[in-house]
């Protein structure tokens, strides 16, 4: 039998914060089959490793037992969550929400048990609620908790415009925990003002508090800025075998541990083992492989997984790349930098024409593919490695 100690460390591992953990002890040990709410948005097609670090946490309470109720937040979304934004961020129509609501459902069960899954769309309750109703559903929150939320706060006071809807969002986000009834909600650390209206609001609806776990926000590949698709840092769960094994190697070794804390299955005993190991003199580039084996086998297959291993090898390790790369971080103009102007000051050419010649002899590669686009514009908030030659390389960040 798992002892409840055991229980509460599967769950605080790679948490940020449990509110309140006491209350989460309490329903463990009552021993029932807790409700796990987790709510997504459907603001774009496909998922990405940032997005899992929450759906792994909800494997977890699966294989504790527990039903996982996935909300997909098709009302909401047309909303916009304001979370983190420093201006009012603009719906998304009816059909968008719908197209990618499919999208999401087809992805999460790369992670999730289907048969102790409950999908669920706000839209649900939401759609049936009247006007009125949603009146005395806002007449429970007053503007000034409202503004306490930092984002919210930042632009009151820096005299930028929040509509009013934006208000209705967290309300609406809290209101789902009533009609759900959860016992546990997760999200990352920037939702946490909202979680806690959830709290707030299942409180005046007479229900049992729900204990809200927040979790880290994942780094994109520049280490630096959370993944996100905007900004051109992330690893899609649904990209190719290939693609995505490049993308994890691409990551800096300080990364690569928190990678394998927020992403991998593994037991912490084995990551701090091979933390040792390479703390020992053990290649990290070997140690990476392993991550990148793991990522790929979950969401294609294990055979996919080593061919990507053996075709980055066959690019990359047999066209000598070094075990040590210099590591750069560039400033971009007007969203990224030219290929040329990026080579030249990473360092790896003397000048943009002697880049610009080395592209039409087909001497430079980005993760190990070669390009033949003289103007190619990379995108800030991207990582990537570059090579010019057979010897010269640099992991560069575009900031």
């Amino acid at each position: 039998m798992v002892e409840l100690a055991d229980i509460l460390a599967q769950i605080k591992r790679g948490t940020e914060e449990i509110l309140v953990e006491s209350e989460l002890l309490e329903k463990l040990e009552s021993g029932r089959r807790l409700r796990v709410k987790a709510g997504f948005d459907p603001t774009a097609p496909d998922l990405h490793l940032g997005h899992t670090v929450l759906i792994n946490k909800l494997r977890v309470f699966q294989e504790l037992g527990h039903e996982v109720l996935f909300l997909i937040g098709d009302f909401t979304g047309m909303i916009g969550d304001p979370t983190g934004k420093s201006s009012t961020r603009p719906p998304l129509t009816r059909d968008q929400v719908i197209e990618n609501a499919r999208s999401y459902e087809q992805q999460i069960f790369k992670i999730l048990d289907p048969e102790k899954t409950l999908v669920m769309f706000n839209s649900s309750w939401m759609n049936a609620m009247s006007s009125a109703d949603l009146i005395q559903l806002a007449a429970r929150h007053t503007v000034a908790r409202m503004l306490e939320r930092d984002d919210f706060s930042k632009r009151y006071k820096g005299g930028q415009p929040i509509a009013i809807h934006e208000f209705l969002y967290p309300l609406i986000q809290g209101y789902d925990s009533v009609a759900m009834k959860a016992d546990v909600e997760l999200g990352g650390t920037d939702q946490k003002f909202n979680l806690l209206v959830g709290r707030e609001l299942q409180k005046q609806y007479g229900q049992s508090q729900q204990t809200v776990i927040t979790l880290p926000i994942l780094e994109g590949l520049d280490g630096v800025q959370k993944m996100s698709k905007s900004l051109g840092n992330y690893i899609g769960i649904s990209e190719a075998p290939d693609e995505m094994f490049g993308k994890i190697m691409s990551i800096s070794d300080d990364l690569m541990w928190r990678y394998f804390e927020l992403l991998s299955f593994r037991p912490i005993t084995e990551i701090e083992g091979l933390k040792k190991e390479m703390a020992d003199g053990r290649n990290p580039r070997d140690i990476k492989f392993l991550l990148g084996e793991e990522i790929v086998a979950r969401f294609h297959s294990q055979a996919d997984a080593v061919a990507a291993r053996e075709n980055f090898i066959a690019r990359f390790q047999k066209g000598a790349m070094p075990d040590e790369i210099p590591e750069k971080t560039l400033t971009g103009e007007g969203g990224g930098l030219a290929i040329a102007n990026l080579l030249k000051q990473a360092g790896l050419t003397q000048s943009t024409s002697d880049a610009l010649r080395m592209i039409r002899q087909g001497a430079v590669k980005i993760d190990g593919q070669r390009i033949e686009d003289s103007k190619l514009h990379i995108a800030a908030g991207t990582v990537h490695v570059y090579q010019v030659g057979k010897r010269r390389f640099a992991r560069v960040s575009v900031d």
